[in-house]
């Protein structure tokens, strides 16, 4: 924690958002005591919103530039400051990001994938262009992993109705933890009523962490795939994901990591943790509401039926049928908010 607010990005830890906006850090050049080289980073006309960073001197505290940052924060509550600590369920947004926005749809709002004319062809480059930097925030070994979804939410729905309906079947085992957040837990409910598979679920320890002893045990040639959390806000919990794997993999069982939590705070490595697939999402993270992603090994994202009809998913369609895209367009639900990839 920094000062007042709770940032969900460090300064050693790249955000996702800054890294899709610009490579420019938020907050960068504190080379004097606190800072005294503070950017705000603006790239656009000035509006009646937008707010200049703070005249700081080298007694400025860092919290107090970084607080400066956000425009909310601006704000007073009972006639203090307001004191936000919530960022573990969505993080605000800082003036780079809100720009970012304003400059997309004021210079290159189009359709991605649908046009050879100018504006089209600007935000598709955009687009892609983002695509590459997530893929190598979570190092990726090739940008068509990554899949760009409405949030984690869709992002395991994706791989539940996808991955799930083609794979499971009665019989199989979902093993998930108590832990896991609700929206990771419900689709797998869901789609194993409709395959005739059973969830199993992994107790807490006396100490209120997921039981590690019993994931072990509970891992067998029955499970099809593990649900698990990276790090749980609601805990304190940082799992073994690099073990939890290993064990997974020996009994021929894929991994599904939720990093909502772990992606924001610490270098999350998808080839060094080996995971089968992970999904994260960009509020939590300084970034806007209404993105997400989820990353999915290449061998895995091919042989999946498509989540979603529509769009650029499809390769040709005829009266009768149609053939889809190849991943990650086959996948890719671009009616997400896709313009705030801008930059």
């Amino acid at each position: 924690m920094i000062g007042v607010c709770h940032l969900p990005c460090s300064t050693s830890h790249r955000s996702l958002s800054k890294l899709i906006f610009n490579s420019t850090p938020l907050v960068a050049n504190y080379n004097v005591a606190a800072g005294v080289s503070h950017r705000c980073s603006s790239t656009v006309a000035a509006s009646a919103t937008t707010f200049t960073p703070l005249e700081h001197s080298e007694s400025t505290s860092l919290g107090e530039i970084i607080r400066s940052d956000f425009p909310i924060l601006q704000q007073k509550v009972n006639g203090r400051d307001l004191v936000y600590l919530d960022s573990a369920a969505t993080s605000q947004k800082p003036n780079y990001v809100l720009n970012a926005l304003r400059e997309y749809y004021e210079t290159s709002n189009s359709n991605v994938h649908r046009g050879i004319h100018y504006l089209s062809q600007r935000a598709t480059t955009a687009y892609e262009n983002a695509r590459e930097k997530v893929a190598n925030f979570i190092n990726a070994q090739d940008q068509r992993e990554v899949v760009f979804t409405r949030n984690a939410t869709e992002a395991i729905n994706l791989v539940a109705n996808s991955w799930g309906d083609l794979n499971l079947g009665s019989g199989d085992e979902v093993l998930l933890t108590v832990a896991e957040h609700h929206s990771a837990i419900v689709p797998w409910q869901i789609v194993a009523q409709k395959k005739g598979a059973t969830l199993r679920y992994v107790d807490l320890t006396t100490d209120e962490v997921p039981d590690i002893e019993q994931f072990k045990k509970s891992i067998s040639k029955k499970t099809k795939i593990v649900i698990i959390h990276h790090v749980s806000n609601v805990l304190g919990s940082v799992l073994p994901i690099d073990d939890i794997v290993l064990w997974s993999h020996n009994m021929g069982a894929m991994v599904l990591v939720d990093a909502c939590q772990s992606v924001p705070h610490m270098v999350v490595d998808v080839q060094k943790l080996d995971v089968d697939f992970l999904v994260a999402s960009s509020h939590k993270m300084c970034g806007p509401t209404g993105i997400g992603f989820l990353y999915g090994k290449m061998s895995l994202l091919s042989s999946m039926p498509p989540f979603l009809g529509g769009g650029e998913m499809i390769s040709d369609v005829f009266q009768d049928y149609s053939t889809y895209a190849e991943p990650p367009s086959s996948e890719d639900q671009q009616n997400c908010m896709y313009k705030l990839y801008f930059k």
